[in-house]
């Protein structure tokens, strides 16, 4: 095959050929850096020096037929031409600083949509694919106060919660708070999973949000790809928030590699009988931060990194970088965070400016006091009008008409019939 014409210079096609001849294995990748010295003296090193070192023999079976890999770097080549997807070498200035600091960073990141928004200030929120309807409303208005405030959300583009807090950051009216997400693959940047959100993936790309995967072009979802894509969600992230988790939830894994990483993991409490949110209440008890509110994460997090409050009519100063763009690097300030964990203090050098649009906490809303008998039966689980004309001793009329006024304060909800705090 040809040899397509790229902007790629000879060492990140090296670097291309070892992660697609071991198949993006991190081990394997690079311990023949280390022991070679570099991807190009590791790709032309023989395949006995390769067994040598106790390399898989899938990749040695590889590593034996370099033509298929020059003609799979070949199509990469191309598909970058025709500007499908872009490409991030670690050594690059637009590779994001925050994964420089994680134990095993890739080497490469393919990416599709706004490459800037790697470079900002991200929190994670992670949790279910199968939440309650609680959960998917508070994930949802998490992301949305968070992104309002300036903070990029970031997730991991799965059914339940990762899909609220995504769509919770693009529901923004206003143009200057629309795209802040990132959603991070357990796939190759081409392989859209779950099938069914081809349309998220779509609106994150189209309102200015990114979509990033360390994985090769047409890899499909495994069992393993994903704990490797929650380790990413971590890295990226300043703090991670699991909103609603089993106790075998790989959010957890995600939790507990943020805490590895010395940042804050917040956790929302749900009533003790919902076995959906045992994974929280579990990190909550191993010394997770609990968290009703995102004005609370806002303050924990800007508390960590000395950055000042931002009034509402601060400007978003960084500009959208579309996908066809090379290897361009923009100007950010130098921060320094030190974030506490349980045994240890890791100082963290994020290349990351100071979260834009912050908002101070909005006022609570004031019950009065007519309402408040109604509204001090309900809770967050939800009650019909059958259990609350017991419970306020109140006439129908009387209570329905409470009721009514309550919603139309936004302090409850209705769901299946069920009366409910917001």
């Amino acid at each position: 095959m040809t040899a397509v014409t790229s902007s790629l210079s000879d060492d990140q096609r090296a670097i291309l050929a070892l992660w697609y001849e071991v198949n993006a294995s991190l081990s394997a990748y690079h311990k023949l850096i280390t022991v070679f010295g570099g991807a190009p003296l590791a790709w032309v090193a023989g395949v006995e020096a390769w067994r040598q070192l106790g390399i898989h023999h899938t990749h040695l079976a590889r590593h034996e037929q370099p033509e298929q890999t020059r003609a799979n770097i070949d199509k990469i080549q191309q598909a970058l031409l025709d500007k499908k997807y872009g490409l991030l070498f670690a050594d690059q200035p637009d590779y994001p600083a925050q994964l420089s600091q994680i134990y095993d960073p890739p080497p490469l990141l393919f990416y599709r949509g706004n490459k800037s928004r790697l470079h900002q200030a991200q929190i994670a929120i992670v949790g279910s694919r199968k939440p309650t309807a609680h959960a998917q409303k508070t994930t949802f208005d998490m992301a949305q106060y968070l992104a309002q405030a300036g903070y990029i959300i970031t997730s991991g583009l799965a059914m339940g919660v990762d899909k609220r807090a995504h769509l919770g950051a693009l529901a923004q009216a206003e143009s200057e708070y629309q795209g802040r997400t990132i959603g991070v693959m357990g796939t190759g940047i081409d392989v859209n999973y779950p099938n069914h959100h081809d349309k998220l993936f779509s609106q994150i790309i189209e309102q200015g949000g990114c979509i990033i995967s360390e994985l090769l072009p047409h890899t499909l979802p495994h069992k393993h790809t994903f704990p490797r894509r929650n380790r990413l969600v971590a890295g990226l992230s300043l703090a991670t928030i699991v909103t609603e988790a089993t106790i075998q939830s790989g959010s957890l894994i995600t939790a507990r590699l943020t805490s590895e990483q010395g940042k804050q993991v917040f956790a929302i409490p749900s009533h003790i009988d919902n076995s959906n949110a045992e994974g929280c209440h579990h990190l909550i008890r191993e010394g997770a931060t609990l968290v009703y509110h995102p004005q609370q994460v806002l303050e924990d997090v800007n508390a960590q990194l000395g950055y000042e409050s931002y009034s509402h009519e601060s400007k978003d100063t960084v500009d959208s970088i579309d996908t066809t763009e090379s290897n361009s690097s923009q100007t950010n300030h130098s921060q320094t965070a030190k974030h506490t964990n349980k045994d240890k203090s890791t100082a963290i050098v994020a290349n990351l400016p100071p979260p834009s649009n912050i908002k101070s906490a909005p006022k609570p809303i004031v019950v009065p006091e007519h309402l408040t008998l109604v509204y001090e039966q309900l809770d967050w689980h939800g009650q019909d009008l059958d259990a609350l004309i017991v419970t306020t001793k109140l006439a129908p009329p009387q209570l329905i008409g409470q009721l009514m006024e309550l919603e139309l304060l936004g302090t409850i909800s209705v769901q299946g019939g069920r009366y409910l705090r917001v």
